[in-house]
């Protein structure tokens, strides 16, 4: 199939969802998109399997401090730069690009990426969310090693580096991006679609497209993405507190939200690093990473993003489990709580309602 500009809307309200609060505001991505498939054309959607085992696939997404990215907004060069470095060094250009992340506006900007540069986008992620931290890709998990990023900001720099590991591919990758302003566009884990298999999380575009459009028209937008999502409704309330601080590249905070109607009585605190990290509530932990925690507004179920969220807003926060591989040993040991400095040992969130409940 291919991605047309009628696709956006809903494609932006799915990655929105699925960004766990980061990945950038889906609007910047959303409007790049339509701009380049008006442009250029509709972009197609290619399943792993429909490339050759050889052909090269760019993973690319905006790293830097989501605040940032509302007045950093990636033009047309970056990606070409990108492109360029990487067909320098492997002495052929791009087949494919993919996001690195299907969360925020790094699962919609790729669209306009692969459009501008004449490429199908690959119908998987690195995520099956958004994540904050470089080496938080199933590639990582899957045991590849994190040999190249290739980085460009709006200034015109292009920065190739080739850490020792993923551990190393976000200290110096997070330098580069802190230099560049908090921002910048990144390529990392260029693979072939041969050592992609298995170490991709596949469906993601499709299944973003899916949740966005489960809301259209519907009578109750918030319980239809309950339900399209599976998840678990922690509260619904009333934003009393936002705390957030910008440093080395990252959104950092706590979001407290006072529970309404039958929830009256009820707090629940959110732990943000970039993304909604742990909801706790009287002490209890209700959900945690690597499972998906969106804020989304009551009315209209559209998820509010962290650098969105503002005192006296209705929302409800839904939780759901995430993608097997990141409740494997490695998954948890790259992105679940202890990776973020929270000292709590991961229970999935369908366990922690059965207790809660």
């Amino acid at each position: 199939m291919d991605i047309v500009e009628d696709d956006i809307s809903a494609l932006a309200r799915g990655c929105a969802v699925l960004g766990t609060g980061g990945g950038g505001d889906v609007r910047t991505g959303a409007l790049a998109a339509r701009r380049a498939i008006r442009t250029y054309g509709p972009v197609p959607l290619v399943r792993l399997a429909e490339l050759p085992e050889d052909a090269l696939i760019v993973p690319l997404s905006g790293i830097g401090a989501p605040t940032v990215s509302h007045e950093m907004i990636h033009g047309e060069d970056e990606p070409r730069r990108i492109a360029e470095e990487v067909e320098r060094i492997f002495g052929r250009p791009p087949a494919a690009v993919m996001s690195s992340e299907i969360g925020g506006a790094n699962g919609v900007a790729p669209v306009a990426w692969a459009a501008q540069l004449g490429l199908p986008l690959l119908d998987a992620d690195g995520m099956g969310r958004a994540f904050p931290e470089v080496q938080m890709v199933s590639m990582y998990v899957a045991g590849l090693p994190a040999d190249l990023v290739v980085m460009a900001d709006v200034a015109g720099n292009v920065v190739t580096i080739r850490p020792v590991d993923g551990l190393w591919s976000e200290r110096l990758a997070r330098a580069v991006c802190v230099a560049a302003g908090s921002h910048a566009l990144m390529a990392d884990y260029v693979i072939t679609a041969g050592r992609a298999r298995g170490a991709v999380i596949e469906g993601t575009v499709t299944r973003a497209l899916k949740i966005g459009r489960a809301t259209e028209g519907a009578a109750d937008p918030l319980e239809a993405l309950r339900s399209e999502l599976g998840a678990v409704r922690l509260i619904t309330g009333k934003l009393t507190d936002v705390e957030r601080r910008t440093s080395g590249g990252f959104v950092r905070g706590t979001a407290t939200i006072e529970g309404t109607g039958g929830d009256r009585g009820r707090t629940l605190t959110l732990e943000l690093q970039n993304e909604n990290l742990v909801a706790v509530e009287d002490g209890r932990v209700r959900a945690m990473v690597p499972d998906l925690i969106t804020v989304a507004d009551t009315e209209t179920a559209a998820a509010v993003q962290t650098e969105g969220l503002r005192y006296g807003q209705r929302v409800a926060v839904l939780a759901w489990p995430c993608d097997p591989l990141w409740r494997t040993p490695r998954g948890l040991e790259t992105a679940g709580p202890r990776a973020f400095g929270h000292d709590l040992e991961y229970v999935p969130v369908e366990e922690l309602e059965t207790q809660h409940g």
